[in-house]
């Protein structure tokens, strides 16, 4: 049935759990973000002309989805792979590339699909101008160290940006220096404030340092969605690739709230010990989570407790 829920639409169902009736419900805010739904949507436009379409990187971290490509005819491959290519089409996923790749592209008669998010390529063109600008200053990005977009960033800085992945790291900033403070686009909204406030505190009244708050709001908007999801539900189910790094932030927001939380990567995952004394489930999901794999979970519950 359909149900309104702090103003948004939600779908429920019920099903039968010894002499309980637990509703079921897909919190509607989960799921694809608009970035990761525009590379697959052009994966699947590519792959319906026929063709071999190579990926560069996992499209989405969630391996049922990319098993589902797959077997579509997408083809995975890494940069080592990419560089022995010639002559095909390479699909960039969401997360965006550094210039280096598009040179190698360039020299190896690879056309290039670029699904690069909007958000992420206007980061991207931002702290290249910056550092054309002020290739002296210290250009620095809140991130993860090795995910697929912080090194895109990187790289618009010919690899000089440094990289603070917590709180802490940012102790190890030279404050006598002019500091340009980015973040990755799924970043914490919160330690990315506690960052700007240590820098302002710490940095030489001689020193310049600029903030300039790049992270996604279809993104940051999901912690205070999923923490209001989560309070509504006696289980949680995060349905997530391990991979995600986004996942992982929500996930644990979920957990924090209820800890009646369970990460699980698909229905396979879903123990029937869980269910019992739950009169109400709720199921969400990552940026990176499909639809339909968590409708899969909705009907492995409704289809009873079958090991």
């Amino acid at each position: 049935m359909m149900d309104r829920n702090n103003g948004k639409e939600v779908t429920q169902h019920t099903h039968s759990c010894g002499n309980a009736s637990p509703a079921v419900e897909i919190d509607s805010g989960s799921g694809f973000c608009f970035g990761v739904t525009t590379a697959i949507r052009k994966a699947e436009e590519e792959l319906a002309n026929g063709g071999t379409l190579y990926c560069l990187g996992d499209i989405v971290h969630n391996s049922m989805e990319c098993e589902r490509l797959k077997k579509l005819g997408l083809v995975t491959i890494n940069h080592d792979e990419m560089e022995r290519l010639r002559n095909v089409k390479v699909l960039l996923r969401a997360h965006g590339e550094p210039p280096e790749t598009y040179a190698m592209a360039e020299r190896n008669g690879i056309e290039i699909i670029d699904a690069t998010c909007p958000v992420v390529l206007q980061l991207q063109r931002r702290i290249k101008s910056q550092y054309d600008a002020h290739g002296e200053a210290q250009i620095v990005i809140f991130g993860k160290p090795g995910h697929a977009e912080v090194l895109g960033l990187v790289g618009q800085t010919q690899g000089s940006a440094r990289v603070i992945a917590h709180f802490d790291d940012v102790k190890t900033l030279d404050f006598s220096r002019d500091i340009y403070l980015y973040s990755q686009t799924t970043k914490s909204l919160d330690e990315f404030h506690r960052i700007i406030d240590y820098i302002q505190c710490h940095i030489s009244p001689d020193a310049t340092f600029r903030s300039f708050d790049t992270i996604c709001r279809q993104v940051a908007n999901r912690m205070p969605n999923v923490s209001s999801f989560a309070s509504r539900h006696d289980l949680v189910l995060f349905v997530c690739g391990r991979k995600s790094s986004n996942g992982r932030v929500l996930f644990n927001e979920c957990l924090r709230i209820n800890p009646n939380t369970h990460l699980i990567e698909g229905p396979g995952e879903i123990c029937d010990e869980w269910l019992h004394g739950a009169a109400t489930i709720g199921i969400c999901g990552a940026t990176s989570t499909p639809k339909w794999l968590m409708e899969e979970c909705m009907q492995k519950i409704l289809n009873g407790e079958q090991g």
